[in-house]
């Protein structure tokens, strides 16, 4: 395992810096030229291409540092300005983009990408090249080489004849078993080292999540409404109608009680069976506004009750010391019921795993289903709902789903949590 590792890190420096130095290079100097043409006027013209190419450079880089090292760089591109068509909107645009930080900084994280970045991308390969090379020179190839007159040297050992060779076989092996262990660090700090520039800046995090939460406030108000509207619907196309249907028929049992004994029970046995339904109807309904499993005994009891209704096997696994706030509680109530029934209904699963967790002050709910995959976050889509909704206590939503399955959606809401009363914490 460390061997492939070792070897894949390899190779993924050796790409970042044969396409680093190439693509890099490209980038800074059409940039560069761009904005230096702006002084005749083709730049206005140029430069909102470049810039975007640029920034889909960053981007991929970003996506690599996360795949290949798990290494997180958010963008810190806000959405595009709002400009005219025409001249006079391009103008607007390469003005708006050199006012932005963000595409100097990408400028500066190019010229590091040349420099520091090409050399900690180098070390990994390196030292798998060596390890190769040190051994081709002791087989004999070093007699060529040597017997032509070159000078050979193979970092610090100079190559002189077969003694020295195997020397430098030695110190290639000894490189190459370093490698197996520090490659794939290395490689982690090729994009460590690039991250100061191309995450946001302070301002720019403080920006982008004033952002997130005006959407969230907007998408949490819009919510509220649509389910007031649900339960509006519902008690008028429900209960209401239950409830008039009930005194129809009291009236009509009124009027027979002494002309028609036997009729009269029998509309009152009617009228018991409605009232029977009507009030499981209510509950339902109240149920669904805010379960009295979770007012009285928390989110844990709650989701193993939820977990006992599906109707599919779920293995509940959870683990929470205390009780969050009631709101926390009742959104990752409502995205667990969510993510559920999306994997009753449409993940074709036979069995469905439920983690709750509370690690490093986040509360954690990972629905993982044996479906047949495809699950992703679609606008408009039941997700999309539930991430919106989690969005308005600064939560997140990740899903991993590829053809086939498994599906494993996780939640994370960052809150604290309540001991009970009486365990002395």
């Amino acid at each position: 395992m460390k061997v492939r590792e070792a070897l894949l890190a390899s190779a993924r420096g050796l790409w970042l810096l044969l396409y680093g130095m190439i693509a890099s290079t490209v980038m800074l100097t059409f940039t560069v030229l761009s904005v230096v043409y702006i002084v005749v006027g083709i730049g206005f013209l140029t430069t909102p291409t470049v810039v975007g190419r640029l920034r889909a450079y960053a981007n991929q880089r970003r996506a690599w540092a996360k795949a290949w090292s798990g290494v997180e760089i958010a963008a810190p591109y806000g959405p595009p300005p709002v400009v005219r068509g025409g001249v006079a909107g391009r103008v607007e645009l390469t003005v708006a983009l050199l006012k932005d930080k963000s595409t100097w900084r990408d400028v500066q994280w190019l010229l590091q990408d040349l420099t520091a970045g090409a050399v900690l991308a180098l070390l990994p390969a390196a030292s798998m090249l060596y390890a190769v090379w040190g051994c081709v020179l002791a087989l004999g190839v070093w007699r060529p080489i040597v017997h032509s007159g070159g000078n050979e040297w193979f970092a610090f050992i100079h190559i002189t004849g077969q003694t020295s060779a195997n020397w430098a076989a030695a110190l290639g092996l000894c490189l190459g078993v370093v490698g197996l262990f520090v490659n794939h660090r290395l490689l982690r700090a090729h994009f460590l080292a690039a991250k100061p520039l191309l995450r946001p800046t302070t301002e720019q995090e403080l920006a982008q999540r004033v952002d997130r939460l005006a959407s969230s406030r907007h998408d949490a108000v819009d919510s509220s409404a649509a389910e007031l509207r649900r339960i509006e619907r519902d008690l008028h196309d429900g209960a209401q109608a239950r409830l008039v249907a009930m005194g129809m028929s009291l009236g009509t049992i009124e009027a027979l009680v002494e002309k028609d004994p036997d009729r009269a029970r029998q509309l009152l046995a009617a009228a018991r069976a409605d009232s029977a339904a009507t009030l499981a109807e209510l509950r339902d309904l109240v149920r669904g506004i805010h379960p009295p499993v979770l007012a009285e005994r928390g989110l844990g009891d709650a989701l193993r009750a939820l977990a006992l209704r599906m109707p599919l096997p779920v293995e509940a696994d959870v683990r929470l010391p205390g009780r969050a706030e009631q709101p926390v509680e009742a959104a990752a109530y409502f995205a667990a019921s969510e993510l559920l029934t999306n994997a009753a209904k449409h993940a074709g699963a036979r069995r469905v795993w439920l983690d709750v967790e509370h690690v490093r002050g986040v509360l954690r709910v990972t629905v993982t289903d044996d479906g047949c995959g495809g699950a992703a976050v679609r606008p408009g889509g039941g997700l999309a709902g539930v991430e919106r909704r989690l969005g308005a206590f600064d939560g997140v939503l990740a899903v991993s789903s590829p053809a086939g399955g498994p599906t494993v959606v996780t939640i994370e809401v960052p809150c604290a949590l309540r001991h009970p009363a009486g365990t002395g914490r």
